[in-house]
């Protein structure tokens, strides 16, 4: 049952979305000034640090909780159509995650679209996670999460190190990713009505902004065409209302069917990154709460034992 403030919020949005321009005419400066203004309604759920660094010649900052263990380090790829976003605007989203998960999270400024498209984003996150291996932190304590165009980033992530042969981070979570930039799956229809938070008219023009010449089947681009073979644990989240549901269920169902461990949550009633209100919004702090958990139960898991041949 959705809470008062999770009504409380999707009344907001939606009278956020009948005043605002209701053309599905794309402007990438006005939704990159969205995007920061939005961020500011929420906040981290604990004290948190904040240090910039340079990770591989990519803008990055440390997002650490005050107090907490600097062991676990989630590389955090952020969402915004592939076109907008910043570290500015997901420092509360990475910040809850890493709450939950005892980590730190590396939170990256990643080239944006149009001014950078594809494969520039997938370039500055395989750099930033080279650098956390080149400083020393073992794979295995790595865990990459991303939400809507930030999952996106991440599978393409993984899949691009385990064709490199370059080890793998122990786990993924992506939040809403969009897998499928042909951007055909049936919610893309079914759910144009439900989901407040993306017009599919203006996600298209961000496709073809981001993609520009690029096969839109590029498993790097979408990673539903990818071979999922060999990738590590996936933690993927999804509200029911969004038109990436069948983005979310259909990677999950590819990914099961290739041998990889998946936990699909379909979130009833919650819109794209419902999480991003965990401040006010029960809901989220939930899915993050969960989150933590799915990271405990791979890193936490007990190694295989090892017996000795019969002789």
């Amino acid at each position: 049952m959705r809470s008062w403030q999770g009504y409380a919020l999707l009344l907001y949005m939606r009278l956020n979305r009948f005043l605002s321009d209701r053309s599905g005419e794309l402007n990438v400066e006005k939704d990159r000034r969205d995007t920061e203004a939005m961020a500011r309604m929420f906040k981290p759920l604990a004290p948190v640090q904040y240090t910039p660094v340079i990770a591989n010649n990519i803008p990055a900052e440390w997002v650490s909780p005050v107090g907490g263990s600097t062991e676990r380090v989630i590389l955090f790829i952020h969402g915004g159509s592939f076109n907008s976003g910043s570290i500015v605007s997901h420092r509360p989203l990475a910040a809850n995650i890493a709450l939950a998960c005892k980590a730190r999270a590396l939170l990256i400024d990643y080239r944006l679209a149009p001014e950078h498209p594809f494969p520039g984003a997938g370039q500055d996150t395989l750099a930033a996670y080279e650098w956390l291996l080149a400083s020393g932190i073992p794979a295995e304590q790595i865990v990459v999460a991303g939400d809507s165009a930030g999952g996106t980033l991440t599978l393409a992530l993984l899949v691009q190190l385990r064709d490199q042969g370059k080890p793998l981070p122990a786990l993924a979570v992506c939040l809403s990713p969009a897998t499928d930039l042909t951007a055909s799956g049936e919610s893309w229809t079914r759910n144009a009505g439900k989901d407040v938070m993306l017009d599919p008219r203006k996600e298209h023009t961000s496709i073809e902004l981001y993609l520009r010449d690029a096969d839109p089947r590029n498993p790097l681009a979408s990673p539903l065409y990818a071979d999922l073979h060999g990738l590590p644990p996936l933690l993927i989240q999804v509200g029911s209302d969004e038109v990436l549901l069948s983005d979310a269920t259909r990677l999950a169902e590819r990914a099961k069917d290739a041998g990889v461990q998946v936990k699909l949550e379909v979130w009833e009633g919650m819109q794209h990154e419902w999480q991003f209100a965990a401040s006010f919004l029960p809901e989220g702090r939930r899915a993050i709460n969960q989150i933590g958990e799915f990271v405990d139960s791979v890193l936490l898991r007990p190694p295989p034992l090892h017996t000795a041949p019969a002789g």
